[in-house]
């Protein structure tokens, strides 16, 4: 067995360990009802609502693509002709306690790779995040098995952050939003997620500014808004992500050199009023939801950042 870097050739292969964790293909009749259904019979927006752009070979080529031009690390566990594992990797630099890292944002096994399979792939998955010194995760705090896969990697937990929603409502502060779609990643070098991060700054980043999906309407027809923000001095680059099936709600993701601030706070929740939301989802760490106060309510998400140091 050996690790390298995958090339669009493994598409196929890489999808069908996507494919392979997806216990049922599922699907909303005419009357709204689930129902069960061949994965040939799903359109490839449907399939890509059982967990993104992996679950099709066609949406999988364009995310392999994007990472191969510099946005992550695809690496490919292979022996012989078959392809055995994946990982993906993405170099980040945030504010402590993140720090200078490697993100691993999947790790995965074909069920018919040898024992020793998982460790070759994470020796490798290691000695790229030794290059920073750090390689951090992040999992639901309710995905069981994903926790014991990075605990069983040698990652402890560094920090659980809360989901919580707050009304959008109009405000007296001042501050300057305007469209910001193209921005490159170097943009948020040094920045943290102050909101919302459910993985890391950079990955989300990668995943979320860029428009991978304007080929696939029904993907396009959810509502996401990209912003530079800037409030009382206080610079944050904003994307809204209207919520599946509740078109007046959205998540919202925040990246910044700094913690949130109330200026910026008010700021967000003005700005989402004016584009028509009236229930925002904010991810964030206890003292953000302290700085929100009252005005948020705890929802039912946790995500856990998992970390391993390497120096």
């Amino acid at each position: 067995m050996q690790v390298r870097q995958a090339t669009l050739d493994d598409t196929a292969a890489i999808s069908a360990l996507f494919c392979a964790r997806v216990e049922k293909w599922q699907r909303l009749n005419d009357r709204r009802q689930v129902e069960d259904v061949p994965y040939a019979s799903l359109t490839l927006y449907e399939r890509w609502l059982h967990g993104g752009a992996w679950l099709s070979v066609e949406t999988g080529a364009i995310w392999l693509s994007h990472l191969l031009r510099g946005a992550g690390v695809p690496l490919v566990l292979v022996d012989a002709a078959r392809l055995l594992g994946y990982a993906e990797l993405y170099d980040g630099s945030e504010p402590a306690p993140f720090e200078a890292h490697e993100h691993l944002n999947h790790l995965l096994i074909a069920a018919e790779a040898p024992p020793d399979a998982p460790d070759t792939l994470l020796q490798a998955v290691l000695a790229h995040a030794g290059k920073t010194g750090r390689l951090l995760a992040a999992a639901s705090a309710y995905d069981a098995g994903e926790r014991a896969l990075y605990t069983g990697c040698g990652l402890a937990p560094l920090l659980t952050l809360q989901q919580v929603s707050v009304t959008a409502q109009p405000g007296q502060s001042f501050y300057k939003a305007t469209e910001s779609p193209e921005a490159k990643s170097s943009a948020i070098k040094g920045w943290g997620m102050v909101v919302g991060r459910m993985t890391s700054a950079r990955q989300l980043w990668e995943a979320l500014w860029y428009s991978h999906w304007d080929a696939l309407p029904a993907v396009m027809a959810r509502s996401t808004q990209r912003l530079h923000v800037n409030a009382g001095g206080h610079e944050a680059f904003v994307c809204y992500q209207q919520r599946l099936y509740d078109p007046r709600s959205a998540d919202v993701y925040c990246w910044s050199p700094r913690a949130l601030s109330q200026q910026l706070f008010f700021a967000l929740r003005d700005r989402a009023y004016r584009q028509g939301y009236r229930t925002l989802f904010l991810l964030v760490t206890d003292k953000t939801a302290a700085l929100i106060g009252s005005d948020g309510e705890a929802a039912p998400h946790q995500q856990t950042v998992y970390y391993r140091d390497l120096r």
